[in-house]
């Protein structure tokens, strides 16, 4: 993949024209914070890629507003300026001190691409070189910057790739570092809402991993599968509508409640995927999602808690019994493992997990899996700073396997919610002619 004469195409738009390091904009001094059981699962997983990209003009002007904004944020969020490190038990931490690097900022231009190619661009073909680290795994954050992000001059605008270190955040603390850096170039003086940094007050078990990086942890490319292929589908608010409606058009017959917009269109994505991967009566199908635990935990935390506070969460059905039976059979199933998912059933999980740590690989989700992450809750329209509202926002290519799913809300706002899938090839191909999961109303 990482060779084809399409990606060289691709490399030759994009140009990197510097490299810098941002800094916070005041003395922090020596910082230190212990991983938690919510992090460290994921320091094999590689680095949280996402693009967003904007029509305006003035790049140069811009680049340095975003480089001051980013000053005055990371005297909040200074943790993101850190680097990955250990303590003298092997336990991993994440440290800042003031002489670090801070976060990369690459600068680039790409005169030949606009933002109607990225637009409706379906897959991450355009935009693979316009955001940073693509095949770069978390761990590596011991001696790499926790964020890169590069600016990129376009035709008619500018993309910003981000590359977020997934061993020290989760979604929500993505959003909400990206959301508070563009309120400070909006001229706020300071973040409305402080992150949340004593990430021990969830769990503060010291677990000691033996880690080390692969001989050759740049493979070029992340998602090196069978074929595997990227598909956005975008659902009107009239699709989402609809699709909710018919799973709930009959009451579930046990104790279930009406099912949510999140339950009913995972269980369309489910059901269309498993249809499309023609896959035997018999075989199992995994439906996984990765839910926000910060209100599930006892005690609760804020909303700004900063770090992973996330679980996998996991049911498994027969495709044969899947397509065989009425909506409500698979979303009954997301709704009672979502709900099940409660104080007791986290601890256990940490406790387990604890007692014997298991590393996960960004593609270990199960078998035939449907994996869901992101979240159309995640208000990323409304990273403005100071030009204009995005014209797209788009994860890149690191962390998708076949089955991954990306939710995003939709750009025209409202119950509207991008859906962006990766496949097998022939899968894929099946799924984007099936009528009833397209569903253009």
């Amino acid at each position: 993949m990482a060779g084809d004469s399409g990606k060289k195409e691709e490399m030759s738009k994009v140009k990197i024209i510097s490299t810098s390091h941002v800094k916070p904009g005041k003395m922090i001094g020596r910082k230190e914070c212990q991983l938690v059981t919510f992090d460290l699962p994921y320091l094999a997983f590689y680095y949280n890629q996402k693009l967003l990209f904007y029509k305006c003009g003035e790049f140069e002007a811009k680049v340095e507003k975003l480089k001051d904004g980013l000053r005055v944020v990371l005297e909040e969020f200074y943790q993101i300026a850190g680097k990955l490190g250990k303590d003298e038990d092997g336990v991993f931490r994440v440290e800042y001190d003031d002489d670090m690097d801070g976060v990369e900022v690459v600068e680039a231009t790409a005169m030949e691409i606009g933002i109607e190619e990225l637009a409706t661009e379906d897959g991450t073909a355009s935009f693979k070189d316009l955001i940073p680290y693509t095949g770069v795994l978390n761990l590596e954050g011991l001696h790499r910057p926790l964020l890169s992000v590069q600016v990129t001059k376009l035709k008619d605008g500018v993309a910003m790739g981000c590359a977020f270190n997934h061993a020290i955040l989760d979604g929500t603390s993505t959003w909400h570092f990206m959301s508070s850096w563009a309120q400070i170039c909006s001229g706020s003086n300071s973040v409305s809402v402080s992150p949340f940094l004593e990430r021990t007050k969830v769990r503060n078990t010291r677990v000691k991993l033996d880690l080390s990086l692969p001989p050759n942890p740049v493979n070029g490319d992340a998602n090196q599968g069978p074929q595997l292929r990227e598909k956005l589908f975008r659902f009107s608010e009239a699709a989402i509508d609809k699709i909710k409606s018919k799973v709930n058009s009959t009451p579930p017959s046990d104790s279930c409640k009406p099912f949510s917009t999140f339950q009913s269109l995972a269980y369309h994505v489910w059901h269309h995927v498993t249809l499309a991967r023609e896959l035997k009566p018999q075989d199992y199908t995994v439906f996984t999602l990765f839910a926000d635990c910060r209100k599930r935990v006892d005690p609760p935390m804020p909303e700004s808690y900063f770090g992973n506070l996330i679980h996998a969460i996991f049911t498994v059905t027969a495709a044969g019994l899947l397509l065989a039976s009425p909506p409500q059979f698979g979303a009954s199933l997301v709704q009672k493992a979502i709900e099940a998912h409660n104080a007791k059933a986290i601890e256990e999980r940490n406790k387990e997990w604890e007692a014997a740590p298991k590393i996960f690989e960004y593609k270990d989700a199960g078998v035939n899996c449907v994996a869901v992450g992101s979240s159309p809750r995640f208000k990323v329209y409304d990273v403005d700073f100071g030009w204009g509202k995005p014209e797209g926002v788009r994860s890149g290519s690191n962390n998708r396997f076949d089955g991954m799913v990306y939710l995003y809300q939709g750009k025209s706002g409202g119950r509207s919610i991008d859906v962006e899938i990766a496949l097998e090839a022939g899968a894929l191909e099946k799924l984007q002619k099936d009528k009833a999961f397209v569903l253009e109303v």
